[in-house]
């Protein structure tokens, strides 16, 4: 089982009615639906049954969306419900639907499909700002790529929304620091990746530390660092 390639009209769990395919991955797929009672709009993430064993990942995945529903940056969760597809119970977790757009299209779409440094700054320390509430916490993201940070808003500031927490296993401190290198890769990515790179600003390459995970890690052994170092920058 690799889609479940359901169409707009197609009603799961008796109340929510699909309205459009938003993506997919290796734990199922995630469409945009709307409940038929109220007409208010959600996203149904259907698990794919062998990466939900026991319903162990949804769980999971719930549970974690849960502890961190006072952080701003993460998507909330609403509930759970089980289809009939196939003959197969397919297990369907519910949030917010989020207005916005993939930090992929959005970077696809501006003059050069890059940002300018300063304008960068501001995206990474939003996105860093997400991160501190949630180690604070006690979790991490786990999978951060720009594939899967939604642009919601842009003016003063960034307002980003994050796709797919991931729990790829191993220590705490691990994991965090994952999420502080790849929030880098982003910020990279976001100006242009290696092609621009040699003619960033000082300050540009202070902050990616030539993508080196050691060095980014000494300078940066915590997201409040990093975004205390985003905040102390002149230009």
């Amino acid at each position: 089982m690799d889609t479940f390639d359901l169409k707009p009209g197609r009603v799961i769990a008796g109340k929510y009615e699909v309205l459009d395919r938003l993506g997919g991955g290796w734990e199922g797929e995630v469409y945009k639906v709307a409940e038929q009672s109220t007409g208010i709009e959600a996203a149904a993430k259907l698990f794919f049954p062998a990466r939900n064993v026991n319903n162990r990942t949804i769980v999971s995945y719930a549970r974690k969306l849960h502890a961190l529903q006072d952080c701003p940056i993460v998507i909330k969760y609403h509930t759970q419900e089980i289809m009939q597809w196939r003959g197969h119970r397919i297990s369907v977790l519910l949030s917010d639907f989020v207005q916005g757009t993939l930090l992929s299209e959005y970077l696809r779409a501006l003059p050069g499909r890059r940002l300018a440094p300063f304008q960068a700054v501001h995206l990474l320390h939003a996105l860093v700002a997400g991160l501190e509430g949630i180690h604070y916490h006690g979790h991490y993201h786990g999978d951060l790529h720009i594939e899967n940070v939604i642009v919601c808003g842009v003016g003063l500031q960034y307002e980003l929304k994050l796709l797919d927490l991931f729990d790829p296993g191993g220590s705490r401190r691990d994991n965090t620091g994952h999420d502080i290198c790849d929030a880098i890769r982003i910020f990279y990515d976001a100006l242009g990746g290696a092609t621009h790179y040699a003619r960033q600003p000082r300050q540009v390459k202070e902050i990616c530390c030539g993508l080196k995970r050691t060095l980014i890690l000494q300078k940066f052994r915590s997201a409040s660092a990093l975004r205390q170092h985003l905040e102390a920058l002149q230009w």
